[in-house]
């Protein structure tokens, strides 16, 4: 403000040294005009001065000037001076996160709107076989898989694509997109061949173990059922261990089962059709009231007559499942609720029991193989631990997920959500 004072107090000194020598000499008019047209000289002068100044970039000093306009070029060129700094500072992040970048193992490649490579790392030479020319060129016309185009342009990045390497179909690639800034993508891509190894020999030891085991259980439970037979009851023991043996083996039956059925639902191909949902669940209910003391346990509830498009077999042993477990790990007099219905984004499935429920730390991992909630029972639940992981793989197929609500002492209510796209006309 003083600055102004002053530069006021100068125009008013001279106007009124005008209007005293044009009073005193009868040429009021012209000296008035005349210092009207020095000042504004003045200001044409700096103003071009300066418009030549900022043009060049306000590089350098500053041109001396004097009262506002030395206070207009001081805070140019401090604005100048710090953001030459913010600049400097920037390109040392820049250079800082692309040194950083370049030392992944992992393939890193910056997407535009358009799909257009804006900047790739070191590693998508080596993985994507991308080169530094590509700049500018549409990843699509790079990498031609069907997969990836579709998953690139499905815009739903949630689960990555796994694809061979462009360069090498023996290296297998995870893919995965996050979308960032405005319309920006990051395409990040990594060598999961080992990983991917690993698990094919699980599987298939998992499968061949659980293949071999069958024949020689088979046969123990034929000789076990010949002995029961030949028992004439004149040894309690002898009665008891067949008994007790006989238990033991349809339980490794069991487990058996279970494993082959996952070994399945991981590796064979999906054979889908229309599936009579409400027919099926109807039918799975009266199975569970025909077991042991379950009689009119099961409340079956359809809201919906919502057919789905999926595989029948699957989800019988997924319904199964998360039935038995209800009744299982229920009181026998309690009561338990199967419901079928549509809300506004999915076709749910609740199946409700009213049993001992289960800890909110546990919840996580109830889906796990062979995981199994430690709780002091009054008598002993039998299981293979797989139930809650077949039923996890089963949905996973038919593009749906399990949600879990519970509360120790009160009971659990296990939700299957399917996407309303699964719905036909049975």
């Amino acid at each position: 403000m003083g600055i102004w004072q002053k530069e006021i107090s100068v125009a008013l000194l001279l106007f009124l040294t005008a209007l005293t020598l044009g009073t005193s000499t009868g040429f009021l008019l012209p000296f008035l005009l005349a210092v009207t047209l020095i000042l504004l000289g003045c200001q044409v002068f700096q103003i071009t001065r300066f418009q030549k100044w900022i043009s060049k970039g306000g590089k350098g000093h500053y041109p001396k000037a004097s009262g506002i306009w030395e206070d207009i070029y001081f805070h140019v060129y401090r604005i100048k001076k710090n953001e030459k700094r913010r600049k400097k500072k920037l390109r040392k992040l820049i250079q800082q996160f692309r040194q950083s970048t370049e030392a992944l193992p992992d393939a890193a490649v910056v997407l535009r709107a358009n799909d257009e490579i804006e900047w790739s790392n070191k590693a998508a030479i080596q993985v994507l076989g991308l080169q530094l020319t590509d700049k500018g060129q549409r990843i699509i016309n790079l990498i031609r898989y069907p997969e990836f185009i579709r998953y690139l342009k499905s815009g739903d990045y949630a689960v990555p694509v796994i694809l061979p390497s462009p360069l090498n179909s023996r290296v297998i690639l995870e893919v995965r997109i996050i979308p960032y800034g405005s319309g920006l993508r990051l395409l990040l891509a990594q060598d999961v061949t080992q990983l991917k190894k690993m698990e094919t020999m699980r599987k298939d030891f998992v499968a061949n173990v659980s293949h071999e085991l069958r024949t020689p259980l088979t046969v123990l439970k034929g000789y076990l059922e010949t002995l029961q037979d030949m028992d004439d009851g004149g040894s309690p023991l002898l009665t008891t261990s067949f008994k007790e043996m006989q238990g033991q083996t349809e339980r490794m039956q069991h487990l058996v089962d279970d494993l082959l059925l996952l070994t399945r639902l991981e590796t064979q191909q999906k054979k889908p059709q229309c599936i009579d949902v409400p027919a099926l669940l109807s039918q799975i209910c009266k199975e569970g009231d025909a077991l042991e003391n379950a009689s009119r346990r099961i409340e079956l509830t359809l809201e919906t007559s919502a057919h789905i498009y999926g595989e029948e077999q699957d989800l019988r042993s997924a319904f199964t499942n998360l039935l038995g477990n209800a009744l299982k790990y229920s009181p026998e007099d309690s009561l338990v609720k199967v419901r079928w219905y549509q809300d506004s984004d999915a076709i749910v499935l609740d199946v409700e029991d009213q049993g001992e429920g289960i800890a909110a730390a546990d919840i996580p991992r109830v889906t796990e193989r062979f995981y199994r909630v430690e709780t002091k029972r009054r008598k002993k639940v039998c299981g293979t631990g797989l139930g809650l992981a077949i039923v996890k793989h089963v949905l996973m197929r038919h593009d749906a997920h399990l949600a879990i609500t519970s509360e120790l002492g009160k009971g659990s209510c296990f939700s299957c959500h399917f996407p309303v796209r699964r719905v036909c006309c049975g």
